[in-house]
């Protein structure tokens, strides 16, 4: 059977799974549950149906594994396949919206648009099944650049969860936590590092389909586009409930970069400089 038609029965059964898992449990974060799985087995189901004797497809396969795997274990640590371990953010909206509006929201925009959306970030991949050609030196630079990124990732995920430990400590000790959000490390330098180094990874993953191909005119730029704008919403939307909570979010709002890292800017400096003298 031709790869792209197995995935999208994989894709129906990803949709009908999520849906009916979320109507059962009352919980909206499977698709999240299985984030980090599905695109791994659209690869595979590629590099397989090329009798995984072609390298790029193989090599693109074990780095989206590895990308995988690494945010299979940061979501199982923070209790993301437990019970009760749905998104915070769908319980902030669930309660902003009425129960219809957000049955709808679920079915059409957290199950079937996700659910999509992680078929189309893969779909470089069926690409590079097309144009079977040679493995390049590019080829070699971008396995390079996806796994700086993708240790990217893992450096920030990990600042985080300390963090996070150690916030939960000092709450437990019935002391309030300073500073009361992550501002230090990969997060001196942007809001949301973690969010980067996501991104970039999957627009590495299309790079490679243009290698084969010859081309960046690619119409499975689509992918990476879409993952994009999901980011750039949800880092709205998450950063609307920070500042809700934590008033001096703001200024770090105003000195950090909010997604790609930069330098801090100056009044930041300036707040540095004076606590040093």
């Amino acid at each position: 059977m031709e790869p792209f038609i197995i995935c999208l029965w994989i894709l129906a059964v990803a949709c009908l799974g999520t849906w009916v898992l979320s109507l059962v449990t009352g919980e909206h974060s499977w698709v999240d549950r299985i984030w980090s799985i599905v695109p791994v087995v659209y690869v595979w189901v590629f590099a397989g149906s090329a009798g995984l004797a072609d390298p790029r497809l193989d090599l693109v396969a074990v780095l989206v594994t590895l990308w995988g795997a690494r945010l299979t274990v940061n979501f199982a640590r923070k209790g993301g396949y437990a019970p009760g371990g749905e998104d915070y953010r769908w319980q902030v909206l669930r309660g902003r919206m009425g129960a219809g509006a957000f049955q709808l929201f679920n079915l059409f925009f957290i199950v079937i648009y996700q659910n999509i959306l992680l078929l189309l970030i893969a779909l470089p991949v069926w690409t590079a099944y097309q144009h079977r050609t040679p493995l390049t030196p590019l080829d070699v630079i971008l396995a390079a650049v996806f796994l700086a990124f993708l240790t990217g990732e893992t450096i920030a995920d990990q600042q985080q969860w300390r963090f996070h430990q150690w916030k939960s400590a000092e709450t437990a000790a019935g002391r309030q936590p300073s500073p009361r959000f992550l501002q230090s490390g990969l997060f001196r330098f942007s809001r949301h590092p973690n969010f980067f180094f996501e991104q970039a990874q999957w627009w590495v993953v299309f790079l490679f389909g243009c290698v084969a191909a010859g081309s960046l005119l690619q119409w499975t730029v689509v992918g990476p586009l879409l993952l994009t704008g999901l980011f750039v919403g949800s880092t709205i939307f998450t950063e609307s409930i920070s500042r809700s909570r934590y008033p001096e979010y703001a200024e770090y709002q105003a000195r950090t970069s909010p997604v790609v890292p930069w330098f801090p800017g100056r009044r930041n400096t300036e707040r540095m400089w004076s606590e040093s003298r």
